[in-house]
């Protein structure tokens, strides 16, 4: 029938449609889909009415960069992990996979993950020896897995890499990766074949190791947190970036590539890619994380160690300026789940390891200090952390939009809720934040995926774990 519905969702301040802009309408699901939009409410029969209560309704974000599965294994972390990432109003994440062995074994883990997962989930898979490139066409084929990470800062003796437990055991794996010119270019042939993306850690081992080695010698960990932070930045500088992406945009011109520059935080990384953009025959497209939006090397905790370093006040300013302008296409997370006590070891600062949670913090630090501080507007928000995401990944329009036929993946935002960020309020197995103390105003109070009502008002519902699928991707993706 017409005007009857599982779920009719009315009162929204606005819902932000991506590229529509922020209409005054009210939605109607059945069986986890978008049925309508309707302007008026008049004779619609609906199993269940939520009042949004005048508060704003996005698209349910997608966070394309997540790492979990590292410390503990797949299916105790994509218990806590999504749960996590809910409370944030994330309804997709997207796996940084990583194995050492033949991606054929990736069916153990796509069995782990299911029943595992509040929310929906996707997977890029690293390619980390020429053996895993000889994959690509099986993973893409058989099991929806249709992009691929390319760690071009591994190499040197910056070659250790921590990869994916194996599913059902407690044993932390690490591995050495040698990330040549000619594996990285075998990586983007293929992948282009059928205009896969293609995920580019855009950092050279070379100049990194020369200058970690110099900063060493020099005993230059002598001094206060705060010092320690610049120094690793000065030792993993944005020439690094700037090489390393002027190479790999040089192979996506060559193949005719998607090439997605993960993690992009420094004023000099933009400028690099612009250039290159300039030149044409590829598409290359930027992700930064909320942490190049809002600290800097003045930041006076090693838990804010993370590859690439944040950077200065000005390169905030530059990130800030192009998401603004639409020159960020999107905001990934580069969230880790890990610990405190995991990520510090004995306190030393070369031996702290990179990388903390995020993915929780994410739309709220956006609307804090985003949107409620006017840097961006909600239409922005909605491009950034949904739209572009699913249209480059290639799950558009079935994530990413609020349109009739698409899932029923939303998120109610609170533009005048205040809340103090903790780690016990995110709910993580991580038992940390770079974000701890900090009072953000702007936040989800309600998450849903394809229908279901995840979170509401903080509390994640524990009847909802495995309601969560696997979001296979085509080949041959169009994402002009």
């Amino acid at each position: 029938m017409q005007n009857s519905c599982d779920i009719l969702i009315t009162n929204a301040s606005g819902v932000v449609i991506p590229k529509v802009g922020i209409v005054q309408t009210n939605i109607m699901i059945e069986d986890g889909k978008i049925k309508a939009l309707r302007k008026s409410i008049d004779n619609i029969q609906a199993s269940r009415k939520i009042n949004a209560n005048r508060k704003y309704i996005l698209p349910g974000a997608i966070d394309p960069h997540v790492h979990y599965g590292v410390y503990t294994p797949i299916e105790e972390a994509a218990q806590t992990e999504s749960r996590y990432a809910a409370v944030g109003g994330v309804t997709t994440m997207i796996r940084m996979l990583r194995l050492r062995e033949s991606y054929k074994n990736v069916k153990k883990h796509l069995e782990a993950s299911k029943c595992a997962h509040h929310i929906d989930y996707s997977i890029h898979a690293s390619i980390l020896s020429s053996d895993q490139v000889k994959d690509i066409a099986i993973l893409r084929k058989e099991f929806g897995i249709n992009s691929f990470k390319i760690y071009m800062n591994l190499g040197e003796d910056l070659n250790h890499i921590f990869v994916d437990q194996e599913p059902g055991t407690h044993r932390m794996k690490e591995s050495e990766v040698n990330m040549t010119d000619e594996l990285a270019s075998s990586i983007i042939e293929e992948a282009s074949m059928v205009h896969s993306p293609i995920l580019i850690h855009a950092e050279d081992p070379t100049i990194c190791s020369q200058l970690i080695h110099k900063a060493r010698k020099e005993k230059k960990e002598l001094g206060t947190n705060s010092t320690m932070l610049k120094i690793w930045s000065d030792c993993r500088p944005p020439s690094a970036e700037v090489y390393s992406i002027s190479k790999a945009a040089g192979y996506g011109r060559k193949f005719g590539s998607n090439i997605y520059f993960v993690h992009i935080g420094s004023t000099a990384a933009i400028d690099a890619i612009l250039a290159e953009k300039e030149k044409g025959k590829s598409n290359l497209y930027i992700e930064t994380c909320p942490h190049y939006l809002t600290h800097t090397t003045d930041y006076d905790n090693l838990a804010g160690k993370v590859v690439p370093p944040i950077r200065s006040k000005s390169d905030t300013q530059t990130m800030w300026s192009a998401l603004r302008n639409g020159i960020i296409d999107t905001i990934g997370t580069d969230h880790v789940a890990n610990r405190i006590s995991m990520k510090m070891d004995d306190g030393d600062m070369w031996s702290v390891l990179a990388g903390f949670p995020g993915i929780a913090t994410m739309l709220p630090i956006l609307l804090s200090k985003g949107v409620n501080e006017g840097r961006i507007g909600m239409e922005t928000i909605s491009e950034v952390t949904s739209y572009n995401a699913a249209r480059i990944f290639g799950m558009y329009p079935k994530k990413g939009t609020i349109q009739e036929g698409s899932d029923a993946d939303l998120v109610i935002v609170d533009l005048d809720l205040e809340q103090r960020i903790t780690s016990e309020i995110l709910q993580s197995y991580s038992d940390y934040t770079i974000y701890d103390g900090w009072k953000a105003q702007g936040w989800p109070v309600l998450t849903m995926v394809r229908g279901e009502i995840i979170m509401q008002d903080g509390h994640v519902n524990s009847n909802t774990l495995g309601h969560g699928e696997f979001v296979a991707r085509p080949v041959n993706v169009s994402i002009s």
